[in-house]
């Protein structure tokens, strides 16, 4: 049933989009839980971690390295000139640029292993991506915009501490003691994790509502190329280094499915509303896109 639920999480963030477009007041005063609910789905990264695959990093030391790089040259420079090419105003380029800068979503975890890439690596490149993006973000945000608006970079690299490494240690340490135990309970936190990202979208929708009808459509078009030029990147960049089409698939999917939960929460506490904007699309658009292409690499024999 679970596992029925977690497949439809597209259509899920579609119906409380839906529902906070034609019904925002119940949404737009949970704003201040946006951070914590995304707190509540980096616990949730951390639970499905131990510290047995954090060995394992060593051995996928190399791959992580290209993955990382793409990640966090990529995905930036492509919003910064999506953004540009499509006029977008500021806050909507501020908010492309946090979704570029970014880590890789926890979507991609799930997504890698439905498209039978490999789901260590992915794993291992999202979590380093994650505790880099402490720094990386707050910092690549300031190279790309720090003329156009303030970036505060000490104030970012504080929320991100409390939102990632707090959150994500408490969840490896709870899979430490408590795994065998609470294997039952710890089942449902995949679900909890789609319910949090759904209402943060919902949130992000609700208050933007008025400003939708006008900026839907060029907001869909940037986050549509932003999410294709990262996975094509990812899947080209990796068979020209010469890696086998399980590797290039798991590249394609980390570089191009981004932590937008995070990048929803950090436009919302540090710049205007409409800037979380990209972030909430994004959140539904990779995990329709990620899904279709899983469904597609997974009747792959290769």
């Amino acid at each position: 049933m679970l596992r029925g639920f977690n497949a439809l999480f597209p259509v899920w963030a579609i119906l409380f989009s839906v529902i906070a477009y034609f019904f925002p007041e119940p949404f737009t005063a949970l704003k201040p839980s946006i951070i914590y609910l995304l707190a509540v789905v980096m616990l949730g990264m951390g639970i499905t971690l131990n510290f047995n695959d954090f060995k394992k990093l060593l051995s996928l030391r190399s791959l992580i390295l290209v993955g990382l790089i793409l990640q966090f040259t990529i995905m930036p420079l492509s919003a910064w000139m999506i953004s540009l090419g499509l006029g977008l105003s500021l806050p909507l380029l501020t908010g492309m640029l946090l979704v570029g800068t970014c880590p890789g979503g926890t979507a991609s975890n799930v997504i890698c292993y439905l498209a039978n890439g490999n789901v260590a690596l992915s794993l291992a490149i999202t979590c380093c991506s994650t505790l880099l993006a402490i720094v990386a973000t707050p910092l690549l945000t300031w190279l790309y915009l720090g003329e156009s608006v303030e970036v505060p970079i000490l104030s970012m690299i504080l929320t991100m501490l409390k939102v990632i490494i707090i959150p994500v240690t408490l969840g490896v340490l709870i899979n430490h003691l408590l795994g065998k135990k609470l294997e039952g309970v710890l089942k449902i936190f995949p679900s909890i994790s789609i319910l949090s990202i759904c209402l943060i979208i919902a949130i992000i929708i609700s208050l933007n509502q008025n400003r939708l009808q006008n900026i839907a459509f060029v907001v869909m078009a940037a986050v549509v190329l932003h999410n294709t030029v990262g996975m094509l990147t990812g899947y080209i960049f990796s068979k020209l280094l010469g890696y086998d089409n399980k590797i290039a698939r798991t590249l394609a999917i980390e570089v191009g499915m981004q932590n937008s939960g995070l990048a929803v929460a950090l436009a919302s506490q540090y710049f205007q509303p409409i800037a979380a904007l990209p972030g909430a699309v994004f959140s539904i658009w990779h995990n329709l896109s990620g899904s279709i292409l899983a469904t597609i690499w997974s009747r792959s024999n290769n």
